[in-house]
């Protein structure tokens, strides 16, 4: 009889990074050897009005209970979020598994850090602590997070395991069209990401002659704001707002461009960036989050610091006026994902953590 596994996270059809982190694994050869199982938690792909969600919230841990008692999953795999609404709510549902005796896998997929997420409230960083004790191991995505956690909980085994992608269908690299500098951002409309800046980055390098062009993909709260400094700025001509794309049309996305930029000012390890650079186009963006474990500056693509439009102008114009070097860091940051960034590897990597938990399939 295999060993089953309970995986918690978001609809599987919801549009998050987590969504598409369950879809892997449900997808990948983990499913030889394990019974992958799931429960939906949060308000990602449900349509709810406040009274429901309010149901939801009373009852969830109910309900968990209810299903681990039915379905007896020998391990309880919890994705969560260092943020506010995702930690007091995943709370509960650690302390159902674990008074059920399951074995806990905790899996962070980014937010704040340990030490700075109740910062200045001794109680609540105290209780942070404590509930950090309690999984069996904690996965993480970026060796800075891990050098965190370890001043954090120093007593508690902790994991890294990178997001992955799927690249079955990558393609050898083939030159990518001639003539002005593709730039594409990808992701979701946000001030934090650094979108106003590569708009403005953007107009004083074409007020310089240089001829670029930009494609925004994905949608946000600040998208409204964003498309009025585009025509502010006089750049409708050059900068295209295309909404979410998926499958083929963002396939046929990074086929045509030449920069990822992404200048982001926090970040855990953007799914954007290994799709980027497995199709070809080199990023700038910042040293944040999971990112530097990624790339190499000057090697799979270039840095930048946050909020500067002056880091941010340099980066691209080199890029513009070197496309020996834009070439060279392509094809570099290609393979780097295609040996380090596979699904295969990630549902290793989980085979390994559950196989460590005395689950054998």
């Amino acid at each position: 009889m295999r060993p089953k596994i309970l995986l918690l996270g978001p609809a599987m059809g919801a549009i998050s990074g987590v969504s598409t982190h369950l879809n892997q694994l449900f997808n990948s050869e983990l499913t030889v050897r394990f019974d992958l199982l799931h429960f939906q938690v949060g308000s990602e792909g449900r349509q709810e009005n406040g009274f429901h969600k309010l149901v939801r919230f009373v009852f969830s841990p109910l309900v968990l209970l209810v299903f681990l008692l039915r379905h007896r999953p020998d391990i309880v795999h919890l994705n969560t979020a260092m943020l506010l609404k995702s930690y007091w709510r995943d709370n509960v549902y650690l302390l159902v598994a674990r008074l059920l005796g399951r074995k806990v896998v905790y899996q962070v997929h980014g937010g704040a850090l340990p030490e700075d997420f109740f910062a200045g409230n001794r109680l609540l960083t105290a209780l942070l602590r404590r509930v950090l004790e309690q999984p069996d191991v904690l996965l993480l995505l970026a060796q800075v997070e891990l050098n965190a956690y370890r001043r954090f909980v120093p007593g508690q085994r902790l994991e890294v395991i990178p997001n992955a992608i799927d690249v079955s269908a990558t393609k050898s690299l083939t030159a990518k069209p001639a003539g002005s500098l593709h730039l594409v951002y990808l992701g979701r409309i946000v001030k934090d990401k650094g979108v106003f800046e590569i708009v403005e980055t953007l107009a004083v390098l074409a007020g310089q002659g240089r001829k670029l062009r930009l494609t925004i993909g994905g949608n946000g709260p600040d998208e409204e704001r964003l498309r009025a400094r585009v025509s502010t700025l006089g750049l409708d001509e050059r900068v295209e707002f295309i909404g979410p794309v998926f499958g083929m049309d963002k396939d046929c996305l990074w086929n045509a461009a030449h920069v990822f930029v992404f200048p982001t000012y926090r970040e855990g390890l953007p799914y954007a960036l290994l799709e980027a650079m497995a199709a070809g186009a080199v990023p700038i963006t910042t040293k944040v989050g999971a990112i530097p474990d990624v790339m190499q500056d000057g090697g799979h693509g270039l840095f930048v610091e946050p909020r500067s439009t002056v880091d941010l102008a340099r980066a691209i114009a080199r890029l513009d006026d070197d496309r020996v070097l834009l070439a060279r860091m392509a094809e570099a940051g290609q393979k780097r994902v295609l040996v380090h960034y596979t699904v295969a590897r990630l549902a290793c990597d989980f085979e390994r953590i559950y196989d460590s938990l005395g689950v054998k399939g």
